[in-house]
C-alpha cells in the first residue's frame, strides 16, 4: 500500500490514548476544534500554557525573535539566556541555571549534577508514587513500577521510600547515598500534598548527612501553586531544582537550577544540549517571568480557593476530597466514578480537564481565568456529574 493510501494518522505511533478531538486554534482560556466548537481549557496543556493561548505579549515577543533567528547553538553567548537565568536565580534563591528542552531532560541533568557532586556517591533516594520522566535515568527515578514494564534493566542507583515519611528516608541512607529527590506535590499520583513541615524536615536531614536535596518542580513550579516554586511554601532552599512545563508557556524549555557548590563542578564538556535554551523558548520564558509577579501569585492562590469552594458547594457526596495548592487541584471521586470516563464526558460538554489516577480529576486552569469562566466550569462540571446515576 502506498503512503498516499494510508488512513490519516496511520503512521503516527500509537503510544498515546488520544481523545477524538483536534484543536485548530486558541485564545485566552479557550480552545476551538476544527469544527469551531469552543472548549474551556482547565488543563493548560498539562500545566504548560499558564498565561493562556495566543497571549498577545508572549506571541509578539516570539514572533519578533522568529524574524531575527531561532537557533545559533550554545557555542556562543546568549543575552536572552543570561537574562532568564538571572530572573530564575532571583526567584529561586539558587545560583546557576542550565537550560534544556523538557522536564525529563531537566531531571536527567539533576541526576548527573548530583553524582558529579557526590564524587563516588551515587545513590538517590526517591519516593513511591513519584513521576520524574520517561527517559532512562528519570524513568529509573520514578517510583511507579507500571512505567518500568518492558524497559529493563533500569539505570541502577535509586532507592524508593514512602512519600511523606521522613523516617523512611532516614532508614534508607547508606554510604553511597548522595541525594534525596522529591516532588513538593506528587502530580501524576493524584495531587498528593505532604503534611506541613515535610520538606523542611527532609532539608534538615540532608544537611545532617551531607546529602543534596533535589526538588522536582516540573509541574508544581513557575507559579502554579501560588508561589514561584512550591518548595517556598515551607521556606526551604533545595540544592537542585528542576523545571519545565509552564516556564515558556508552551514553547519547549526545561531548566536545572542549582547552588554554586554543585554548579561549579559542571565545567565545559560535562553536560550540554543542542537545542536547550533556544532563542524562541527563552524569549517566551523571559516574558512569563515578567508576568509572574507577586500580584499574579496572590491571584493564583485566590482563584484556587474559589474553585475548590465552588466544587464543595455542589454538595455531591461522590466528591470525596479536593487536594492541592493554588491552581494545581485534584478532585478525588468515589470509586463508582471513573475519572477518565468523566473527563471524556466533560470534553464532550466543552470542558478540557486531565486525570491523575483512576479516581482523580486533575484541574490545571490558566492563571488568567475570570470569575465568569469559573462559573462556566462549575456549570459544566455540575451538569455532567448530575447526569451520572448515583
Amino acid at each position: 500500500m502506498s503512503q498516499q493510501n494510508l488512513d490519516a494518522g496511520a503512521a503516527l505511533l500509537k503510544n498515546y490514548a488520544r481523545y477524538d478531538v483536534a484543536f485548530a486554534y486558541g485564545g485566552g482560556s479557550y480552545l476551538y476544534d476544527i469544527n469551531d466548537k469552543q472548549y474551556l481549557d482547565f488543563l493548560s496543556g498539562i500545566a504548560v500554557t499558564s498565561f493562556g493561548h495566543a497571549h498577545p505579549l508572549i506571541t509578539s515577543t516570539v514572533m519578533k525573535q522568529v524574524n531575527k533567528f531561532w537557533h545559533t547553538s550554545n557555542l556562543f553567548k546568549s543575552p536572552l539566556q543570561e537574562s532568564l537565568a538571572g530572573k530564575l536565580a532571583k526567584m529561586s534563591g539558587l545560583d546557576y541555571a542550565f537550560f534544556c528542552n523538557t522536564g525529563t531532560e531537566a531531571n536527567e541533568g539533576a541526576i548527573k549534577f548530583a553524582r558529579k557532586w557526590g564524587n563516588g556517591r551515587y545513590e538517590i533516594i526517591s519516593t513511591n508514587g513519584s513521576f520524574h520522566g520517561r527517559t532512562m535515568g528519570s524513568l529509573s527515578a520514578t517510583g511507579q513500577p507500571k512505567f518500568w514494564e518492558g524497559f529493563g534493566p533500569l539505570t541502577p542507583g535509586f532507592a524508593f521510600v514512602p512519600y511523606n515519611n521522613v523516617d523512611a528516608i532516614t532508614n534508607a541512607i547508606n554510604e553511597n547515598t548522595v541525594a534525596v529527590l522529591l516532588e513538593p506535590i506528587q502530580g501524576e499520583s493524584g495531587i498528593i500534598v505532604p503534611e506541613a513541615g515535610y520538606l523542611k524536615k527532609v532539608r534538615e536531614l540532608c544537611d545532617k548527612h551531607n546529602l543534596l536535596l533535589i526538588i522536582d518542580e516540573v509541574q508544581a513550579g513557575i507559579g502554579r501553586t501560588g508561589k514561584y516554586f512550591a518548595y517556598q511554601w515551607e521556606d526551604v532552599l533545595p540544592d537542585i531544582v528542576t523545571l519545565a512545563k509552564g516556564i515558556a508557556n508552551g514553547i519547549p524549555l526545561g531548566a536545572v537550577l542549582c547552588k554554586k557548590a554543585v554548579g561549579d563542578l559542571m565545567t565545559p564538556g560535562t553536560h550540554g544540549s543542542t537545542f536547550g535554551g533556544n532563542p524562541l523558548a527563552v524569549a517566551a520564558a523571559n516574558v512569563v517571568m515578567d508576568l509572574l509577579d507577586e500580584e499574579q501569585l496572590a491571584k493564583i492562590t485566590e482563584l484556587g480557593a474559589q474553585i475548590k469552594a465552588a466544587i464543595l458547594e455542589i454538595g455531591d457526596d461522590r466528591v470525596k476530597e479536593i487536594r492541592g495548592k493554588g491552581l494545581l487541584i485534584g478532585v478525588e471521586f468515589d470509586p463508582v466514578i471513573d475519572a477518565k470516563a468523566f473527563a471524556k464526558k466533560l470534553l464532550e460538554n466543552g470542558l478540557v480537564v486531565g486525570t491523575s489516577s483512576v479516581t482523580v480529576l486533575r484541574l490545571l486552569p490558566p492563571f488568567i481565568i475570570s470569575d465568569v469562566e469559573i462559573q462556566k466550569f462549575i456549570m459544566i462540571f455540575k451538569e455532567t456529574l448530575s447526569a451520572i446515576p448515583a
